[in-house]
């Protein structure tokens, strides 16, 4: 997840990425080397091998989450808690009584980071735990840190040591640019939660910030459940495609690439069917964003979100979106037609072309056209494979090398999660990736990266490691079959990994500004990048081995591979010109003019082209990824994990 806490509201705040090997040293001789340790494994192996024997440990001592000893348990959420609010109160204590100089950045960094080492981990934490218990006990976690954090974003006094600081040119001449930079993200962080406001109107913005933080959670949590329906409501034909639960049908996403155009259209039709509580609370959430906004002095929450980042305001954003519709409007047409016509080829009985459609026919347009049928490809792309794949990939650019670690007991959630080491071949350890990348009952069907820990350089001249979980929805391996992706999976294998190394790599004196802390539409940048290097045929060739025979991938498979990303290529960037046009939309003008569900409707017609099916919302589906998880429109305040959209 690219959701960060610092002071400022839990914004994400920037980090400069320093690829390459000359990057990591930039923090001077008081960072010390770490050695490489001979217990690690290589990684290939590790990810086409079911992970044995942690189970058999009955005897061995319990770490806790994450090698945290706290966490043990559920309860362990609390104790964490209150020492970081311990920490916090003797922090705040020593930034009021210590003179203005870089000593202040200091401190404040060090409460952010006292107040994040909670509330980060209790955000993966309560979304991907497989026990309620630890689920329930880390929600309470994230409102109650969420709570501190903005009762200190209106502190006067905090703000007043800060502010003194910023006060005095000469001695912010005499900073650092990163320490002077940190010291004005904190100074902003003050002014958008509300500090130029009376005491009665600050205790409001608190209130507002903790409600919105409670909504969003709320709302996230409802995108993920799935719909039960009694069986008897299907058709009997179609039962075998969805998961049972005794007399119910359990529809748990879009079934997007089914062949069978009736379970698509029901799985549809029945999972973005309009949940009342959804709705009520998204209606809610848009309301109080905007109160929030009006009150700390801004005319939209949209104006206020992207205050701060490359987009600068919502005008600009608009302008982009109505700009790039204008040029994708013809293209999209003729690919809406070309999957039209393939649909009527199939199809000849039913071809009006329905939202439900386009990424089914699309993927036959490319297997037909290409020959790029995915069965033919995953043989090649066995998960430990790919991951020997970046291995090399991050060692030729980078200097680094991944190498599994056995957790402890206690450390990981599942016992098929991998940790992975992050090792460069001269600094040492650089931090850890814990690989949460298989299904499993109650997992949010989403492709995030979280981070756990942000590394920082403490005042004993050590660094604090930066930890992240990357989290797939990816088969089980088999008792003769490893993993196999197909290339879409392995793509997002690489855009994932690439958020990972951002992570990893954005080796910043200050944790506020570490790796993907920084504003959301730069976050997609590395991830990004890394998807062009999972198309490219020099890469590819380096570890795509038929997982039975050795065989190479042949390089016009991966050309044809390449070619086919481009077909129906408009329509898909049209899909989401449309969701960040909503998005700006509901967090635009308030009161809105419309319910959220017709202006759902109305932005789809005309920004999507598709028609819109009554009784339906993509609100409790796709547009909650956009509200929520920001792409590159919004850098909201909530608690959750962003997305790769």
């Amino acid at each position: 997840m690219l959701c960060s806490r610092g002071l400022g509201g839990l914004r994400a705040r920037a980090a400069p990425l320093r690829p390459g090997r000359a990057g990591l040293g930039g923090l001077g001789a008081g960072i010390r080397a770490r050695g490489v340790s001979t217990s690690w494994s290589p990684v290939g192996a590790a990810f086409n091998v079911k992970p044995q024997g942690r189970r058999l440990d009955l005897f061995g001592e319990r770490r806790g989450l994450f090698g945290v000893p706290e966490l043990s348990s559920p309860e362990g959420f609390r104790i964490a808690q209150e020492n970081a609010l311990r920490k916090t109160d003797l922090l705040v204590e020593r930034a009021r009584c210590t003179p203005p100089g870089p000593q202040t950045v200091l401190i404040f960094d060090e409460l952010s980071d006292s107040l994040c080492r909670v509330a980060d981990l209790a955000d993966f934490v309560k979304i991907a735990h497989p026990e309620p218990a630890f689920r329930e006990a880390a929600e309470e976690a994230c409102r109650s840190i969420g709570t501190v954090v903005e009762k200190l974003n209106t502190n006067v006094e905090l703000y007043q040591s800060l502010q003194k600081l910023l006060a005095d040119e000469k001695l912010m001449d005499s900073l650092d640019p990163e320490t002077r930079r940190v010291a004005e993200l904190f100074m902003f962080d003050f002014e958008i939660s509300g500090i130029h406001l009376d005491k009665e109107k600050r205790k409001r913005a608190v209130d507002l910030n903790v409600k919105i933080l409670d909504l969003s959670s709320t709302f996230l949590m409802g995108t993920n459940f799935p719909t039960k329906i009694e069986k008897h409501l299907l058709p009997a034909h179609i039962h075998h495609n969805f998961v049972f639960t005794g007399d119910h049908v359990i529809i748990d996403g879009l079934h997007a690439e089914a062949p069978d155009p009736l379970v698509r259209e029901a799985a549809y039709k029945i999972f973005l069917y309009p949940n009342a509580d959804q709705l009520k609370c998204l209606e809610e959430l848009l309301s109080s964003r905007d109160l929030l906004a009006k009150l700390v002095g801004y005319s939209t929450y949209s104006h206020r979100a992207l205050q701060g980042t490359i987009a600068k305001n919502p005008e600009t954003v608009m302008e982009f979106l109505e700009k790039l519709s204008d040029k994708l409007s013809e293209r999209t047409i003729k690919d809406f037609e070309m999957i039209r016509g393939m649909k009527m080829k199939l199809n000849p009985q039913n071809s009006e072309l329905m939202p439900w459609d386009p990424p089914y026919y699309s993927g036959v347009i490319r297997a037909e056209r290409y020959n790029i049928e995915p069965s033919l490809y995953c043989p090649f792309f066995s998960l430990g494979a790919c991951m020997e794949g970046l291995n090399i990939l991050f060692n030729k650019l980078l200097g680094i090398s991944l190498y599994a670690e056995q957790p402890a007991k206690g450390e990981v959630w599942c016992e098929d999660v991998r940790k992975l080491a992050v090792v460069h071949e001269s600094e040492g350890l650089l931090g850890y990736v814990y690989c949460d990348f298989f299904q499993r009952a109650d997992k949010p069907h989403q492709d995030c990266h979280f981070t756990i820990r942000g590394g920082r350089l403490k005042e004993d001249g050590d660094y604090q490691l930066p930890v992240v979980v990357l989290m797939l929805n990816l088969p089980h391996s088999s008792r003769n079959l490893p993993t196999l992706l197909t290339p879409g999976m392995m793509e997002n294998l690489f855009h994932e990994m690439g958020h990972a190394m951002h992570s990893m790599l954005g080796r910043t004196r200050y944790q506020h500004v570490t790796g993907t802390r920084c504003p959301t539409d730069f976050a997609e940048v590395p991830s990004i990048l890394m998807e062009y290097f999972a198309n490219d045929y020099r890469v590819v060739n380096q570890f795509a081995r038929h997982y039975q025979t050795g065989q190479s991938l042949p390089k016009n498979m991966v050309s044809r591979l390449c070619e086919s990303k481009k077909v129906c290529a408009a329509a898909d960037m049209q899909l989401q010109v449309f969701y960040a046009t909503l998005d700006q939309i509901y967090h635009g003008k308030h009161p809105l003019r419309k319910s959220t569900t017709d202006i759902l409707k109305e932005t789809q017609e005309k920004f999507y082209g598709l028609p819109y099916v009554p009784n339906t919302g993509y609100i409790d589906y796709m547009v909650a990824w956009n509200i929520i998880y920001r792409t590159f429109i919004l850098d909201v305040c909530s608690e959750v994990p962003n997305n790769r959209l």
